[in-house]
């Protein structure tokens, strides 16, 4: 008895609740949407008045934390027949209420250039004492997949393991990567390991048929976008017509070298050889005319003298003098040593005494110098 009457009580209230506010919200549109970034948005929020509801209309849009230590924060709010929309600095510009006048039943609200600090849980309150209605919405913005850059890495020659790349550095995950061949045979080649979360195709011991053009698509929920990549595989190098042709080179480097320095060598050595040369001093050279004249005017003038002085007897003594006595013509300085003039046989020499009984008077003759100079 005591519990039917318990329930009765519980209907009773919920109807005088339900007539007492007449306040609901209307909207039937989804609860969680996904929008790229750059994009706009709007958060549906219907409502419907009753008689009942006779107070100001407040709404109020709210951002929920992703903490649940910090508040929430009001986004943009309606009150006293006045909109606030720049209420969110973040937001400052980019949100605004869907009708003009919100009291008529639209609380929804436009949210344009979407970034990914968008993201989060929204509630719509709206209040007209006594009713008081919320609803909430998820918004999840997804950013765009950047244009991708596709490149091969590893030598691309036959025989060689080549590695097909493609790298979006933008974009909300998952990023999903599909390799296609857009030329010849428009198929991956058969020893090609595809990776579609990692975007690379692994081409093991390549061959010319993997030549061609490639392209790599990266999408995500949002969007998409691709890149085209040339490959051109090509035979392997000739190495020993490489390593031959570096022996050459270095061969003739060092040749080259080797006549450099041999000229630079033998070029300082003749410099050497004629500054030596120039330095030399030869003992056949003659004396200068000037003072071979000037010893014979010299000497000429000496032996008059001593001429003058002398007796006939004497003469025949000085005649017997050596030739070393007299002073040598300028002939007889440029004569060749093979051409010089044999010594006068030697006479004897006649002492004082007998030259005194002869009747000869004996004179003094001045010693003189090979240059005919007096000594």
């Amino acid at each position: 008895m005591e519990l039917s009457i318990a329930r009765v009580c519980s209907v009773l209230l919920s109807l005088f609740t339900g007539l007492v506010s007449g306040l609901e919200i209307t909207s039937t549109a989804p609860t969680s949407l996904e929008k790229a970034s750059g994009q706009s948005v709007k958060l549906d929020c219907q409502f419907s008045l009753a008689s009942e509801d006779s107070g100001p209309l407040d709404i109020e849009w709210s951002l929920s934390s992703s903490d649940n230590q910090k508040e929430d924060k009001v986004v943009i709010f309606y009150s006293g027949d006045r909109a606030y929309v720049d209420y969110y600095p973040p937001m400052k510009g980019r949100v605004h209420f869907n009708a003009a006048d919100p009291k008529n039943g639209d609380a929804s609200i436009n949210l344009m250039g979407l970034q990914s600090s968008d993201s989060g849980t929204y509630q719509c309150k709206v209040k007209k004492a006594p009713g008081i209605r919320s609803r909430k919405m998820l918004l999840i913005v997804m950013v765009k997949p950047s244009k991708p850059r596709c490149y091969a890495e590893g030598p691309t020659q036959e025989g060689k393991d080549i590695v097909l790349r493609c790298l979006s550095n933008e974009g909300t995950s998952p990023l999903e990567y599909i390799w296609k061949k857009t030329s010849g045979n428009k198929l991956l080649p058969a020893s090609a390991g595809f990776d579609s979360l990692g975007g690379t195709v692994n081409v093991r011991n390549a061959s010319a048929s993997a030549s061609g053009t490639y392209s790599c698509t990266v999408s995500n929920r949002v969007g998409s976008e691709e890149c085209i990549l040339h490959l051109n595989v090509t035979p392997p190098p000739n190495t020993a017509g490489i390593i031959a042709g570096a022996i050459i080179a270095v061969l003739l480097i060092l040749l080259i070298i080797a006549i450099i320095l041999f000229c630079c060598c033998r070029a300082r050595h003749r410099k050497k050889y004629e500054k030596e040369i120039c330095n030399e001093i030869r003992e056949d050279v003659p004396p200068p005319k000037s003072r071979v004249s000037t010893a014979r005017s010299f000497t000429v003038g000496s032996q008059r003298s001593s001429l003058g002085s002398m007796s006939p007897s004497n003469l025949h003594e000085y005649a017997l003098k050596p030739q070393y006595d007299k002073i040598p013509s300028s002939e007889e300085y440029e004569r060749p040593p093979s051409h010089a003039p044999l010594p006068p046989p030697t006479t004897a020499k006649v002492a004082g005494p007998n030259l005194s009984r002869m009747g000869g008077i004996p004179v003094m003759i001045p010693a003189q110098n090979r240059d005919g100079s007096i000594v």
